[in-house]
């Protein structure tokens, strides 16, 4: 066998073989075409961008389609040929949504506590989107109900504990009406025999309390005192009822006070006429009726899933049952002799003084209190009339305007001499005879719904610095500089100061007024 090589290049190779029968005819041979570097690395690059995206995009599909198809390969091909995108996942879950929406939702069987539930529910069954949709509805639903659940018995729960005694004033009032028995000091008269004079001279600042509590009558009396320009003019007058007469009686006494007055009264001391008597009675009944048809219609109420019931709560409080917090409306019968007042009431502290009130000219009118508001002009300081009439009732609504800001009752300024010659009391029972005969929904429970009708026309608006309240309300929110300009901060509201359920942040300008260095104070561990 020889090879022959040319010169010029590899063009060709000639074979031949010596044992063959001729010499063979040479063959041409074509060498491959190499392939340029400069074709070779856009396809890299193309390759290197298309690949990773093919991957990610084929990931994608196969778990779109692990809930929708028996295998995934199945649903790979068509989804990915049509063209289907994130746009048709997001118009397929919007129609879901939207059907879920309008839909009604059988709960039955539906126990979703969490979304890792919901997820390993909807993954594991294999369920497609619509189902999904639909139990996350249910899911929300049970969330929805669960939380208002827990609002309505906290609200509950809230105004039940407003509503109890603490343990410390309960033992107060045992110790004091222990030491009212055993020590003639606790049962010294009141005033002392040289004061008694005051109790009816009209040149003296008379104040009036109606309360069963020792601790915060002590605490308005105190707080009075300690910020009164000339507190030697001040003469209190506190009435109380029979059970807590002695130890009412006992605190004043042993704690006596040398530079005001003091004078406490039980209401069996009283002697009134026949006919103030019955009307005391029938007053009470009727409110008793009012109190019960709004309780019977809360039972009925389903605390689970329905309505707002804090104002029920609010309004079905002892005090609207309170013999001494409705009699504020017979001041000139407990007062004869008196015919200028300041009212305060229990839960309040004096923090300046307020000696100017008894100078103020209510312009004929008989009460003296705060209409306009430390929040602006439309701003109420209390509540409108809405929240505490009926007005889906037509004798109130053809009568009262709804959005009408309601005065504040707890500090307030009586001429009583206007008032006797006017028929506030005689309305106050027209209106109560009247809501009687109107299946008793004209108002809500209280003291100052028919308060607001009979003293209709007959209210002077004074300063809002004198009067500031709601500091019993968890939504009470006010500035520092308008809680201490106030010269009557009231804790009006379900959160009183002695209670435990009090607000700290304004409780401390109620407690620095309580003498807790006093024996029976420390003995009853009363609350700091």
């Amino acid at each position: 066998m020889k090879f022959y090589i040319s010169t010029t290049g590899i063009k060709r190779v000639t074979i031949s073989s010596s044992g063959a029968a001729g010499k063979a005819s040479p063959t041409k041979a074509t060498a491959p075409r190499r392939i340029s570097s400069r074709t070779l690395l856009p396809v890299l690059l193309v390759l290197g961008i298309a690949l990773p995206f093919l991957f990610v995009r084929i990931a994608f599909l196969v778990l779109e389609s692990a809930t929708a198809c028996s295998s995934p390969l199945d649903c790979i091909g068509w989804r990915f040929f049509s063209g289907a995108d994130a746009s048709l996942l997001r118009e397929e879950l919007s129609r879901s949504l939207v059907e879920a929406k309008e839909g009604d939702i059988n709960e039955e069987g539906i126990e979703i506590e969490s979304f890792d539930k919901l997820v390993k529910d909807m993954t594991s069954k294999r369920q497609d989107i619509k189902a999904f949709a639909f139990k996350t509805k249910a899911m929300l639903l049970q969330m929805e109900r669960k939380v208002q659940s827990a609002r309505q018995r906290e609200s509950i729960y809230w105004h039940l504990a407003s509503h109890g005694v603490p343990k410390s004033l309960h033992c107060l009032c045992l110790k004091l009406a222990e030491e009212y028995a055993v020590n003639a000091i606790a049962r010294s008269r009141l005033p002392p025999p040289e004061y008694v004079s005051r109790l009816a001279d009209p040149s003296f600042h008379h104040l009036v309390l109606l309360t069963d509590n020792v601790l915060a009558a002590s605490t308005v009396v105190s707080s009075t005192i300690q910020n009164s320009a000339n507190p030697g003019k001040l003469v209190f007058h506190i009435v109380t009822d029979k059970k807590t007469y002695t130890p009412m009686h006992a605190w004043f006494a042993i704690n006596s006070i040398k530079s005001a007055v003091v004078e406490v009264k039980g209401l069996h001391q009283f002697d009134w006429s026949q006919e103030v008597n019955v009307g005391v009675k029938e007053m009470l009944e009727i409110h008793r009726l009012i109190w019960r048809h709004y309780y019977n219609n809360l039972k009925e109420e389903d605390f689970e899933y329905k309505g707002e019931h804090k104002r029920y709560l609010e309004a079905l409080s002892p005090s609207s049952l309170s013999l001494l917090n409705h009699l504020r409306i017979y001041i000139p019968e407990l007062f004869p002799d008196l015919n200028k007042i300041v009212f305060l009431d229990d839960d309040i502290v004096v923090q300046h003084d307020i000696s100017s009130l008894w100078e103020l000219d209510l312009n004929g009118k008989v009460v003296g209190a705060v209409v306009n508001s430390w929040c602006g002009d439309d701003c109420c300081p209390g509540r409108k009339y809405r929240d505490y009439l009926n007005f889906s009732h037509p004798i109130i609504s053809s009568n009262f305007d709804p959005d009408r800001c309601a005065w504040l009752y707890g500090m307030n300024v009586f001429d009583i001499e206007a008032w006797r010659r006017t028929n506030i009391t005689a309305t106050y029972h027209q209106w109560l005879k009247l809501s009687h005969k109107s299946g008793l929904a004209l108002w809500h429970p209280g003291v100052l719904p028919p308060s607001l009708i009979a003293f209709e026309g007959h209210v002077h608006p004074i300063e809002p610095s004198w009067h500031l309240a709601g500091l019993g309300y968890q939504s009470a929110e006010v500035h520092q500089e308008v809680l201490e300009a106030a010269a009557v901060i009231h804790f009006s509201g379900p959160a009183k100061p002695w209670l435990e359920i009090g607000f700290p942040e304004v409780r401390s300008l109620w407690t620095k007024y309580v003498s807790f260095s006093n024996n029976f104070i420390r003995k009853c561990s009363v609350m700091g």
